[in-house]
């Protein structure tokens, strides 16, 4: 069985025995000149911050961690291993506390499975490909593999970055066909395809099928692979998530982790994550646990008001 999310409810109830968050909260609410600062070291990085931190149902927003969860944050973070820099983007978006930054480096450092995987760095600064105005309309393919007896085909759009994989026994250009047509069907048809030179992208077979359906057929120079890019930067992503899973679990269980982390992480080209800008929406992941809830707040409040006007503490049960 997994560990539960970390919820609002954990912090808030953390919150208030921490040794340093309830006087943070005071700071908060009172500002500094009601809070004694002389010789306590520990608020020093929350006072720079005061003027973005806040008060919501007993938590400190941008939710600031208490020591005794941060273990566990960290390892949610962490979930799929997506490296230094994702796990950064992804904990900008939720989380805060001193030394968070240093706190995810360690963590990757000490992660033998990451260390273990490294990728190469460029040879040569390659011309970018033009970036489509719009999802679906120019898609990156590519093999990744073999794993467990299977090779994955990876599909990336270009406008959002929003990947598509598929674990295959047989790449055979009909078995490529069958693929892809799924994706067609569920996202339309693109206007270019980019794919390397691999036998069943070349075939005749899967130049007919990419004709009938009004698609443009680009593909990568010979011997040079880093010419399709977007497939191929996904792949290593893919590859580095995917070594440390050997072992720990089925590979399709990790490779569906990887990707709900990989679609609502922001990306380093467009500084969105993939999933709001292919479906018009960010994502929820268990990291949402973490924000105390608008909606119960209201609800709370509005069951309270009716109470009031009928006199009652509480509601009514019927049996």
């Amino acid at each position: 069985m997994e560990k539960l999310p970390v919820t609002a409810a954990d912090i808030r109830r953390e919150t208030m025995v921490d040794p340093t968050l309830p006087t943070v909260i005071e700071l908060v609410v009172k500002g500094t000149q009601a809070v004694n600062l002389t010789g306590n070291n520990e608020l020093t990085p929350f006072v720079s911050r005061c003027n973005e931190l806040s008060v919501q149902h007993g938590c400190l927003m941008k939710v600031v961690v208490p020591q005794k969860l941060r273990k566990r944050v960290l390892e949610e973070l962490h979930a799929g291993h997506p490296g230094i820099v994702r796990m950064k983007a992804i904990a900008r978006s939720y989380v805060w506390w001193p030394g968070l930054d240093a706190d995810i480096e360690l963590l990757v450092k000490m992660c033998q499975s990451c260390q273990q995987i490294q990728k190469m760095p460029c040879q040569a600064p390659l011309h970018p490909w033009q970036w489509p105005s719009k999802p679906w309309d120019r898609i990156h393919v590519d093999f990744a593999g073999p794993c467990e007896g299977h090779m994955i085909l990876v599909v990336v759009d270009a406008h959002s970055k929003w990947p598509e994989v598929q674990l295959m026994k047989s790449t055979t250009s009909e078995k490529t066909i069958e693929v892809l047509q799924n994706f067609f069907s569920h996202y339309g048809l693109p206007e270019i395809l980019v794919s390397d030179n691999e036998l069943q992208f070349i075939s005749q077979e899967f130049s007919t099928f990419l004709k009938a359906n009004y698609v443009k057929h680009i593909c990568s120079a010979p011997y040079h692979p880093a010419t399709n890019g977007q497939a191929e930067r996904f792949v290593q992503s893919l590859k580095q998530a995917l070594n440390p899973s050997k072992g720990c679990s089925t590979l399709q269980k990790w490779l569906e982790k990887f990707l709900l982390t990989y679609r609502t992480t922001l990306h380093l080209t467009t500084k969105e994550p993939p999933s709001l800008l292919f479906l018009g929406h960010q994502m929820r992941t268990r990291l949402d646990a973490l924000q105390p809830s608008v909606a119960d707040a209201v609800r709370l409040s509005q069951t309270s008001q009716v109470l009031s006007r009928a006199g009652r503490s509480k509601p009514r049960h019927f049996v």
